[in-house]
């Protein structure tokens, strides 16, 4: 197996949706395959996605949906605390599947190919089955693998997966992922990526799913959690991969996905990563200020203090779409924000964004500051524009209040795109660097 990896990553987010799946373009790149060692990655609710099913939105509505979906991956972000793993958690409307990006593996063999999409914030794999009840009509049909296998309840994995359960010999377990229950059988089988065989990779084989928020066609975990594809990849990709997500203004809508530590950059500033064991899936880092233009903005230190007993702390995380900062950090950067806007211009709202206006915008960059380097966001990355208006929204919020999520800061994919963002566990450091993704 090569020691990296590198996927192709596409993005189409929500304000270019007037292509549709019958666009030469669309049918064009995705059915050419993979190739070597790269890979196709599709937004999820993307033109060109297969998975895509809802229809074009109005400007307003995609944004609350997108605040929809973001609260619903916060609610997740709630149970994911030592001891349970993941609890029931309602929500008040359909949302997005969430995480946002699909990746083309293939399971089993002769191997089938699946859809699934990717999460940093994830550990368990799980693909839908065959005879599940409540899943899409593309499941893996795991009675035609002669390598399938399903795992005991006595195997030490048993005991790493939320909920277990032993109703026979063999080890099942239950979850929930937004506003989907999931029941899954503990399973084994070889995972292909591209050419690359995982032999034995051990995933949830999904019997009964209801809602409508998990991906249709399974997850594949990138978190820190010992059954995650890193932990079990270990000895080929040594706990390291980066992303570059594009932006959504890019033509070519392309990016890179790369794991391994080969093909990694060299010269690329770094900072701590930290470990929670009651979360120990989570990325955590250093977040120790942030900068609106050349201001550095007044926020309480305890506001971005890392603390593992109650969760506080800073986590980057690929499946939020906008960053939240906890609400004295957020209410500091939003205040100075509007300070910098002007006492003269009028301040308006949009569903959870409490910072919009109808003129330009006059500040160039927001910064953010961990330990050891600093992430200076350009406006692309820090405001969400209407692409039928004038209307321009500060693309962050404060974070929910309840008992987790009020001491979580989560940067979020919005704020990351067009940047590369390395992740190497070994060494417990994040690198960022500016890259152009398309």
């Amino acid at each position: 197996m090569e020691g990296s990896i590198i996927f192709s990553l596409s993005l189409l987010l929500f304000f270019t949706l007037a292509q549709g799946l019958t666009n030469p373009k669309c049918s064009s790149n995705f059915h050419q395959g993979d190739k070597g060692s790269t890979l196709q990655v599709l937004h999820v609710n993307s033109p060109c996605s297969p998975l895509r099913h809802n229809a074009p939105q109005s400007w307003i509505d995609t944004v609350l949906q997108m605040q929809s979906n973001d609260q619903a991956r916060l609610d997740l972000f709630a149970s994911l605390v030592a001891g349970r793993s993941f609890v029931p958690i309602a929500s008040g409307r359909q949302v997005i599947q969430s995480p946002t990006y699909i990746v083309r593996a293939k399971i089993g063999t002769p191997p089938q190919t699946l859809l699934v999409a990717v999460d940093n914030s994830n550990d368990v794999a799980w693909f839908p089955c065959s005879g599940c009840v409540g899943c899409s009509s593309t499941v893996f049909a795991s009675d035609k693998s002669t390598t399938f296998k399903n795992v005991s309840c006595g195997a030490a994995q048993c005991r790493q997966v939320p909920n277990p359960t032993c109703g026979g010999s063999s080890c099942g377990f239950n979850l929930t992922y937004g506003g989907s229950s999931i029941a899954a059988n503990l399973s084994q089988d070889t995972l292909t990526l591209s050419t690359d065989a995982v032999p034995s990779y051990t995933f949830g084989c999904v019997q009964k799913a209801t809602g409508s928020s998990a991906p249709p066609q399974g997850l594949l975990g990138l978190g820190r959690g010992p059954l995650s594809f890193l932990s079990q990849t270990q000895s080929h990709y040594q706990s390291t991969f980066s992303y570059c997500l594009p932006s959504y203004k890019s033509p070519n809508f392309s990016g890179t996905l790369r794991l391994g530590p080969n093909g990694q950059p060299k010269r690329i500033k770094t900072t701590q990563l930290l470990r929670n064991p009651r979360r120990s899936s989570f990325y955590y880092v250093n977040l120790v200020g942030v900068k609106v233009g050349r201001k550095i903005v007044d926020i309480p230190p305890s506001a971005l203090a890392f603390n593992p007993t109650t969760g506080a702390g800073t986590i980057i995380d690929s499946g939020t779409v906008f960053t939240r900062l906890v609400e004295p950090a957020y209410t500091a950067v939003r205040n100075e924000f509007r300070r910098r806007m002007g006492r003269n211009t009028t301040v308006t709202s949009l569903g959870g964004f409490d910072t919009c206006y109808t003129v330009p915008i006059t500040i160039p960059t927001i910064t953010l500051m961990f330990a050891g380097m600093n992430v200076t966001l350009p406006q692309d990355n820090f405001l969400i524009r209407s692409s039928s208006s004038s209307t321009t929204c500060l693309a962050m919020a404060a974070s929910p209040a309840d008992p987790v999520n009020s001491v979580l800061n989560v940067i979020a994919n919005w704020q990351q795109q067009n940047h590369r963002f390395l992740f190497d566990v070994p060494n417990s450091k994040l690198g960022v660097a500016r890259e152009t993704c398309s």
